[in-house]
């Protein structure tokens, strides 16, 4: 598998879409329901009401990338926060792709240290 550039920004839009939807319809909902400027070279994640199929579209300066995937006996699992649009790093993606559940991955705190020794 391919992996993302962890600069990346990835949005996840919480509501399932209709998965007919193509480049188009899913920029329109990028810019209209996210609020978001689909030609910002973020990456766009989309699923089905059934979460057993994800959509991410990107745009790479030169036109969008549509890519599609679908697990075969189980299905995604997506966060509970209650927000429109949830953002994520591109790990957590990656994580989410394999068919982990995201919703149980803990990060360390970030520790501040002011000297090494």
């Amino acid at each position: 598998m391919f992996r993302f550039d962890e600069k990346l920004k990835v949005y996840l839009h919480r509501d399932p879409v209709d998965f007919r939807y193509g480049m188009n319809s899913l920029s329109i909902l990028v810019e209209q329901s996210m609020q978001l400027n689909p030609m910002d070279s973020s990456l766009y994640i989309f699923g089905n009401r059934r979460r057993d199929r994800i959509k991410i579209l990107f745009w790479d300066g030169s036109g969008f990338w549509l890519m599609i995937k679908r697990l075969e006996t189980s299905h995604f699992i997506w966060p509970d926060n209650k927000a429109e649009v949830v953002t994520m790093t591109s790990d957590v993606l990656h994580a989410l792709l394999d068919g982990d559940d995201i919703t149980a991955i803990r990060r360390h705190t970030k520790q501040e240290y002011l000297r090494v020794s």
